[in-house]
């Protein structure tokens, strides 16, 4: 999905492109970080105006026997109170470090290390793999609609390497860091094998990644449930699970609690993998040829760019990432292979989305999908709101925040906006272009 493919005669393909749908997508295109994130805050404040107005229709739909709050002036009662909900929801996902209501305005007893923020900073951890690997694809010109399944079978070969290993092994701490890096390299394989398939599949046989990713994901699921069940399934379990790896050999909590399934030496991995891509993508020459293929893939095979095996190395690292989130999701969370895998492969297409596809955009980004999953948590905990309108409020933030990127990724790969043929910047990008196509074919380096 190069921007090449299916374009106008000078690729950008916004001759294609509907009038109404330019007009829409041209204000997001060609806009600066500082701009970018204030359209970002602005559609999180948009979203918590749309979702309150429906927590009150909801609430005042809603049956109850004493009224949650009631709006001033009219004295209309509602069974739900859509100023709770939220703070619930952001400041329960931090384990409560505001004190609402009381004196002062933050709580002296609160300590970053406590249940609910380990559960948020869990999840953003796993997140950010699953965001990293598909921002890997989309940086190729690629759409990897398969980290849950590359994900999956990272999950389950890191569980069996490590349970078929540790009997070799005598128990103990170094035994246990050798297990752990012998399971993460083991889920990045097999995460790495599963993502080249359709990344031999796209670059000679053109088939369309998007498809055969999605068909990949439900053989990965079926067939790792049906080894497990059939074969690896520990005695006596009442659930499709694997035995449980050794303490040992799992990522610790340390300073949170066990419960909240979060060990910090995960999170300062991904935030070493972050950094670590973000260096391959952007300063080494794989990297170049990954942005070079993703943004002119005509003009960078001219350049003597080899397309075919770049699509399949950049599908094989989005794999490999993707495997060694499933690799913390047995390491750090679980313990062992359940058949009950999060969706966190799909929620990794909205990360990387919201991150712009820029890996260190998937931390913040990451974070705010954990903490949005933690706050809901809370939610369902604290108050009587339904676990289907927070599904909602959550959406909402989610829908209004990633559709802007979604835009101007959209008018990038398109053609809109400045750099495109219909923009205002018309003569001066144009030649920009010619430069670094010139520059592409020369088999010099630009920035991309």
């Amino acid at each position: 999905m190069s921007r090449s493919d299916g374009g106008s005669a000078d690729g950008s393909g916004s001759d294609r492109v509907p009038s109404i749908a330019r007009r829409v997508v041209t204000p997001f295109v060609d806009r600066s970080v500082a701009e970018r994130l204030l359209i970002s805050v602005a559609a999180i404040l948009l979203s918590i105006a749309v979702g309150f107005a429906i927590v009150l229709v909801s609430g005042r739909v809603a049956q109850c026997s004493t009224a949650a709050w009631t709006m001033p002036v009219t004295g209309l009662g509602f069974c739900y109170d859509p100023f709770e909900v939220y703070l619930v929801l952001f400041n329960g996902a931090l384990g409560y470090p505001f004190a609402i209501g009381e004196p002062g305005l933050f709580d002296p007893s609160w300590t970053p290390f406590n249940l609910s923020f380990g559960l948020t900073l869990s999840e953003t951890t796993l997140l950010i793999f699953t965001g990293l690997s598909v921002a890997v694809a989309f940086r190729a010109g690629l759409f990897n609609i398969g980290t849950q399944g590359q994900l999956v079978v990272g999950a389950l070969a890191t569980a069996l390497t490590v349970l078929a290993a540790a009997p070799f092994l005598p128990e103990g701490p170094v035994a246990g860091a050798v297990l752990i890096v012998v399971g993460t390299l083991a889920g990045a394989v097999g995460g790495g094998l599963w993502g080249a398939i359709p990344g031999a599949l796209k670059a000679y046989a053109d088939a369309n990644e998007v498809i055969t990713t999605i068909m990949l994901n439900f053989v990965a699921a079926n067939v790792a449930y049906v080894l497990v069940l059939e074969v690896f399934r520990a005695e006596g379990s009442s659930v499709v699970a694997t035995r449980y790896v050794p303490e040992y050999a799992q990522f610790l909590p340390w300073l949170f609690p066990q419960s909240s399934d979060f060990a910090l030496l995960a999170l300062l991995v991904g935030v070493g993998f972050i950094a670590g891509l973000y260096y391959l993508v952007e300063h080494t020459s794989f990297g170049y040829d990954l942005r070079t293929s993703g943004m002119q893939a005509a003009a960078a095979e001219y350049g003597g760019v080899n397309a075919k095996l770049t699509t399949v190395r950049a599908m094989t690292l989005s794999g490999a990432i993707g495997g060694v989130g499933g690799s913390l999701w047995v390491l750090m969370s679980e313990g062992r292979w359940m058949a009950s895998v999060p969706d966190l492969g799909f929620d990794g297409i909205t990360v990387s989305i919201l991150a712009g596809n820029n890996p260190l955009g998937v931390l913040p980004a990451a974070f705010l999908f954990g903490l949005l999953k933690g706050g809901a948590l809370e939610i369902g905990f604290r108050t009587d709101v339904p676990t289907e309108l927070v599904g909602v409020l959550r959406g909402l933030i989610i829908l209004f925040v990633a559709m802007p990127e979604f835009f101007r990724m959209f008018g990038r790969y398109a053609g809109i906006g400045s750099s495109g043929p219909g923009g205002s910047g018309g003569s001066e990008s144009s030649a920009a272009n010619a430069d670094d196509d010139a520059a592409v074919a020369d088999g010099g380096e630009t920035d991309a």
